[in-house]
């Protein structure tokens, strides 16, 4: 799949009947232990075992289908997707936040196409659109066992600002996941 040809656009009206189904489906098998120092949040990874994970029917259950109006010619939201051969392979759900951040609802690149620069492409595209209305950065919130998706945040130049050990413990109240909330401020 090298040269991959990915066009990333704005979901219109026009798509509210496109399908898009995308495996976001990843594997846990570490997680992130959390300190702080100087009032700088820093992790170390602890190995766990390994266990499939996907988002899909938490997704569904927020954004409903992909023709939502609730973000589809939103002046405060928007959903960009990224088509490989007019295949939906990725996308990005954006929002603009009660701070004026722009928050990213959601991202997920299908995962037979991960490693070819997708998720970079949707986030370059977020700081667009967020630059474009004048917001003073983006934020998102993942778990403290979605490892490679933090270090992907971390590389696009993401930090972490807080964390939350209580916020999945309403889902399950046995839950050590830990909501982890990454920044990236604009110059």
């Amino acid at each position: 799949m090298d040269g991959l040809d990915i066009t990333i656009r704005k979901l219109t009206a026009e798509d509210r009947s496109l399908p898009i189904d995308i495996d976001d489906t990843f594997t846990v098998n570490s997680t992130m232990v959390l300190s702080l120092k100087d009032n700088q949040i820093g992790y170390t990874l602890r190995e766990i075992p390994a266990y499939e994970k996907s988002y899909a029917a938490k997704d569904s259950e927020e954004t409903g289908d992909m023709g939502s109006s609730e973000y589809i010619d939103h002046p405060d939201r928007a959903i960009y997707a990224a088509f490989a051969s007019n295949r939906a392979i990725g996308q990005i759900v954006l929002k603009r936040n009660w701070n004026q951040y722009a928050y990213v609802e959601d991202i997920k690149v299908d995962k037979q196409f991960r490693g070819h620069g997708v998720g970079r492409r949707l986030i370059e595209q977020a700081k667009l659109w967020a630059q474009g209305y004048g917001m003073p950065g983006i934020m998102l919130e993942t778990q403290s066992n979605n490892v490679k998706a933090c270090r992907f945040y971390e590389s696009c130049g993401f930090v972490i600002g807080g964390f939350d050990s209580y916020l999945y413990k309403g889902i399950h109240r046995q839950s050590d996941e830990i909501a982890l909330y990454w920044y990236l401020l604009f110059d």
